[in-house]
């Protein structure tokens, strides 16, 4: 049985090494993810977005060790290219988000799966979105 595909969010990366509402759910997919039951796709941003907050918490070596350890996840990644981007304009228009915030949205639309989001403000009229608390 083949994988299915999840966008994230990088609001869920950010839950992996935080203890907070969603903490649990947003672990669970990391581990679906290492069993192979889930693909998880982020845009790529999601990397910077995720150890920026991590370098708040943690400071530049507890980013680093965060960055180790995503790195070691293999999650799949996707880059722009001119559609995806000119889509993400449109959503973030739709959304009235930010363009990062619109990425996540936007890839998972381009890839028609689902996306997954603790960020109820920016995703949550996200047509389909699960947005985990």
């Amino acid at each position: 049985m083949s994988p299915r595909f999840v966008v994230i969010d990088a609001s869920v990366g950010a839950k992996w090494f935080r203890d907070e509402p969603g903490s649990d759910a947003a672990r669970d997919l990391l581990r679906q993810h290492a069993a192979g039951t889930v693909r998880l796709v982020v845009p790529s941003l999601f990397f910077y977005e995720v150890i920026d907050v991590a370098r708040r918490h943690f400071g530049p070596d507890g980013a680093r060790r965060i960055w180790q350890s995503l790195s070691a996840d293999e999650l799949v990644y996707s880059n722009p290219d001119a559609e995806l981007l000119d889509r993400t304009v449109e959503v973030a228009a739709t959304l009235g988000c930010t363009l990062y915030d619109a990425a996540a949205p936007a890839l998972a639309e381009h890839l028609g799966c689902e996306l997954v989001s603790a960020d109820q403000k920016a995703h949550g009229r996200f047509p389909g979105a699960v947005i985990i608390r």
